[in-house]
Parts: structure tokens; sequence; C-alpha cells
């Protein structure tokens, strides 16, 4: 997800823009190939406010009108290394065909978010978010409702390698109760993306207020998520159809999980080969009779 010219002003003034405003800014900082090629009345309809509140917003940034805004992203865009990051749009009448147009429009954007997380930009965030992570002693996982399954899958993963890894849920009423203890040695991998899951927010704010150190997987700067984090990696949940993606955040985790085991160094593999021989002896796994 590449970034605008203003991204770094409109992070730190977001927390003190008026509810309006940070919607407009929450628009610019999440689709800057947006402001560089839609018409100022356009991105207003697409972030759901009135144009004078995009005029509002490049006032509040010092700018004398909104064409100053689209002007800086215009050239931001013609720089070199400039990703538009933009999704694949296909027409939902293509429907004759059997349905292979839309599975092969689906099948493309799922290829480009993900290939999006190797841009140098993600990649440091990447980066960053397994440093904290590698480093700590006890590893959490969060993500509740359809982020449960890239938590889940992540700390998996991490047992997979031998690390104590801990997965947030709500099974038994536990949940946050799994916490208890959780201080500035540990680490929690928090999953949120629009509309974000009040739990998980929750969650995440009390391991922040007990020391533990959270690196977030979510899909704006400015997510509630992304506010209170240590580290964040960015990804995109939209599709094609009428549901939120999670392959993105899930490729996100996966990655995660390799640079952890990279920075673990030649352990990871007898690690794995341990628990693989556990789960066998526990007869885990299908066994053909054959």
């Amino acid at each position: 997800m590449e970034k605008g010219p203003l991204t770094e002003q409109l992070v730190e003034r977001f927390e003190a823009m008026p509810p309006q405003l940070q919607i407009a800014a929450r628009f610019v900082l999440d689709h800057p190939q947006d402001v560089a090629l839609m018409s100022m009345r356009e991105q207003a309809h697409q972030a759901g406010v009135s144009h004078t509140t995009m005029m509002r917003l490049a006032r509040w940034l010092g700018l004398d009108r909104y064409e100053d805004m689209r002007s800086l992203y215009a050239k931001a865009m013609r720089a070199p290394g400039f990703s538009a990051g933009g999704s694949i749009g296909f027409d939902r009448r293509a429907n004759g065909d059997g349905g292979h147009a839309v599975a092969g429009v689906v099948a493309d954007t799922l290829a480009a978010q993900i290939a999006s997380l190797g841009e140098y930009g993600t990649a440091m965030q990447l980066i960053a978010a397994a440093e904290v992570l590698a480093g700590c002693r006890s590893l959490f996982s969060l993500g509740f409702r359809s982020e449960h399954s890239v938590a889940h899958h992540f700390s998996y993963t991490m047992s997979q390698l031998g690390k104590r890894a801990v997965l947030l849920d709500a099974a038994g009423g536990l949940g946050i109760d799994l916490l208890r203890g959780a201080g500035p040695a540990d680490a929690v991998l928090a999953v949120s993306v629009a509309p974000y899951c009040r739990m998980t927010i929750e969650t995440a704010r009390q391991a922040t207020r007990q020391g533990v150190a959270v690196v977030a997987i979510t899909d704006s700067s400015v997510s509630p998520l992304a506010r209170m984090a240590n580290e964040s990696v960015l990804v995109t949940s939209g599709s094609q159809s009428f549901f939120r993606s999670m392959a993105p955040a899930l490729a996100a985790a996966e990655i995660l999980a390799a640079l952890i085991a990279a920075k673990s160094g030649a352990s990871t593999d007898q690690n794995a080969k341990d628990v693989e021989r556990e789960l066998e002896a526990l007869d885990v796994f299908w066994k053909s009779s054959r």
C-alpha cells in the first residue's frame, strides 16, 4: 500500500480532527492514487462526505485549496517507483461464460494484493513487525469474526516452531483472561480490518495497558488498531464480491511466520520436526490403511 506525500501530516494530526475531517483524511490515506486521478467531488462522494469537507481538509493541512493537494499526489504518482496499488475492476454482468471471467478477475485481484506485500514499504513494515514478535517471551494472537482465521493460523504456525503461542479467542468466555501475567516481555499479533470488531480493539487496548507490545495487521494507518500498535502491517481487504477478503492478511501472517523462523536460525527446523513427531505419536494425522 503506497504512501501519499501528506501521509505523515495526516496521521500526526488525525486525532485532533473533527469526525467529518477524519473520514476525509482516511480516504486520502487509503486511496492516494484516487486523490490524484479523481475530481474533488468524486472523492467526496466515495468518502461519504461533502465536497466542502474535502476543501476544509486541505486548509487544515495548510493548503489554499484542494487542487493543491491533488497536484501533490499527481506529482508523486509520476515519480519513479510509485505503485498505484488499486484493485482490478470487472463487469458483474459478465456471467454468460459460466463464471470464468469472474473467477479469473477475483484470482487476479488476489494475486495483485498479495504481490504488493513484497513492495519495499510493506516489506519494511513486515520486517519491523517480525523483529518485535521474534524477540518476545510469549506470543499471543488476536482476531475475532473473519479475522479469527488469520489469528488462529498464525498461532498454529508458531506452535509448529516450538514457540509459545496463545490464541486469544472467546472460547469458554476466557478471551482477555489469557493475558493475565503478560507484560513488556510479551507481544500480541492483532488482526482487524474495517469495520473493526470491538472485542479485538478492547483486548488490544488491555494488552497495551499491561505493557505488552502490539503488532497490528490492519487496513489503514489511522485504524483504531494501528493507532495503538508498536508496529503495523497495512493490507487491503477489498474484494471483487460482497465480502471483505482475508487473503492479504493471511498472506501477511505467513510472511511474518517465515521471517520469525529465519530469525530463529537452525533450531527452527529441529523444533518443527520434534513437533511433527509428537503429533504423529498422538495419531493426529490420517494414515492410509493400504
